[in-house]
């Protein structure tokens, strides 16, 4: 059957979509209201996809997931035995967010983002939150995203972070909270893309009649936004993106945003630092390279400075940026700024820079390396997440809720013995969306990060990307431990 006959009632016998679906008690459901109707702005949609039928709607799944497959859309997983490349799930379910509650997560986003582009270039010259008693010194000291070799050293205009993924879960009241920063490589908006283009292929009609917002704009945006800090003429100016290399788990994305954008993508051993700028060898001889969009970590990024080891990196790129002769994005040393024990002042950054209050709230957080919080934390671990400063991914970290008694006792031995390395949040419920599971549809739990573009201003993406927990009962969204996606739907104000 073709995708464009949207408006074909499901089979006889075939039973509704959406039919029997039950959001889980206590919990923020995105389509439905505790009692199992649709919320107001979800009424429309849910009676579209109803309308398709569990039979429809399985072959547009497959015809999905075969479009993803001949498109590549991969990621790895570095610990599996079985192979490292997968397929990343994706889910035809939307996760839909109207106008109404997009417009103040914009406008927190953008509040966050410009509050930590102004901490990183005061921390990393003059240091006056430091100086006046806002940050302990000892919180960003003792973080190893600190880089004092970079003391001194501003990019183009003070942007530390022109690509911002900044992690968000939507609590038992529906409000949007802020769960972690990113701000040093965050993946997924390849994912992101993809997934929407998708979505219009399979749901033409239903995609359209819905009003969302589109997204297409992005790597333009993203090129626009790298120009806009170059340090010679946009118009002559060159942009590269740096990869590790087909084994790096997000190279399907380096490749993506490179091919989208119209530039080259490069590995470190085709670049090259002469007289303090940076050059890109080309069968024309070497070309200037005024923008590189790194896609390595710090410590890999130039031999001469951190790693001596490394070969993935550049000599000598460091000198280039110091000397203002290149634009290193995003600017290193900002893990600092997404330190997870960092993370808990960030409201206070926005207070003391910008004379606001934070728009979007965040997770409490206990740092262990006080002795009251981590007694605290000790005696409540059955009901925390307890997570590495400098950790990722969802590893290295204890769920209070569904750990044994010998995890909980382990943990609170690896707290004794290294509390600096720890902080610890109460659970935050997260919110639920209806999923594709086993032939029906099933709550599970969902994050939303969205990308924040900053060059001369910031600009976010209206909605970004859905990560669900694909097994019953999970929290843990990450697609290296079983999480999918979905499309991220923000829709068109009543005046637009």
């Amino acid at each position: 059957m073709s995708a464009d006959h949207e408006q074909t009632v499901g089979l006889a016998g075939d039973s509704t979509l959406l039919d029997g679906y039950a959001p889980l008690a206590r919990t923020y459901d995105e389509l439905f209201r505790g009692d199992g109707s649709p919320r107001d702005e979800m009424a429309d949609l849910v009676s579209e996809l109803d309308q398709l039928g569990r039979l429809e709607f399985m072959t547009r799944q497959k015809l999905a997931e075969g479009a993803l497959f001949r498109s590549g859309v991969t990621f790895s997983v570095y610990s599996d035995s079985r192979g490292q490349e997968k397929i990343f799930p994706f889910d035809l379910i939307p996760r839909v967010i109207p106008a109404s509650a997009w417009d103040p997560i914009e406008r927190g986003l953008v509040q966050r983002v410009t509050a930590l582009n102004m901490f990183l270039s005061d921390l990393y010259d003059g240091q006056r939150i430091i100086k006046e008693g806002v940050v302990p010194e000892e919180v960003v000291f003792g973080t190893s995203g600190y880089l004092k070799e970079l003391h001194g050293m501003r990019p183009k205009d003070g942007v530390f972070v022109n690509i911002a993924g900044i992690d968000l879960i939507r609590g038992a009241d529906g409000e949007f909270l802020v769960l972690e920063d990113n701000l040093r490589t965050p993946s997924g908006v390849s994912y992101v893309l993809e997934n929407r283009a998708v979505m219009k292929r399979v749901f033409p009609g239903v995609f359209r009649r819905s009003r969302v917002r589109p997204i297409d704009g992005y790597p333009s945006r993203l090129g626009d936004a790298l120009m806009s800090v170059s340090p010679r003429d946009p118009g002559e100016s060159r942009i590269v993106v740096l990869t590790p290399g087909p084994f790096n788990s997000a190279y399907f994305e380096h490749s993506f945003l490179a091919r989208q954008m119209g530039c080259d993508l490069v590995e470190g051993s085709d670049l090259f630092v002469h007289d303090k700028q940076v050059f890109v060898k080309t069968t024309a001889g070497p070309q200037r390279v005024d923008v590189i969009y790194r896609r390595i970590d710090d410590e890999f990024l130039d031999p001469r400075v951190f790693n001596a080891d490394s070969v993935l990196g550049v000599p000598g790129v460091i000198e280039a940026y110091a000397a203002g002769n290149v634009t290193l994005a995003n600017a290193p040393g900002n893990g600092v700024a997404d330190n997870k024990a960092v993370y808990r002042f960030v409201p206070d950054m926005i207070r003391f820079y910008l004379s606001e209050e934070p728009i979007l709230g965040q997770v409490e957080t206990y740092i262990c390396a006080r002795p009251k919080e981590c007694a605290h934390v000790l005696a409540n671990l059955k009901s925390m997440v307890v997570k590495a400063v400098d950790g990722s991914g969802g590893y290295g970290m204890l769920f209070g809720p569904r750990a044994s008694r010998a995890e909980i006792d382990e943990f609170a031995d690896k707290l004794r013995e290294d509390p600096e390395g720890y902080i610890a949040q109460p659970v935050v419920e997260l919110s639920t969306c209806p999923t594709w599971v086993e032939g029906e549809a099933a709550p599970r739990r969902v994050d939303l990060r969205p990308f924040v573009l900053t060059g001369k201003k910031s600009w976010v993406l209206p909605g970004g990307l859905t990560r669900v927990a694909l097994r019953a009962g999970s929290y843990v969204v990450n697609s290296s431990q079983g999480g999918g996606s979905k499309d991220t739907w923000v829709l068109e104000g009543p005046n637009t």
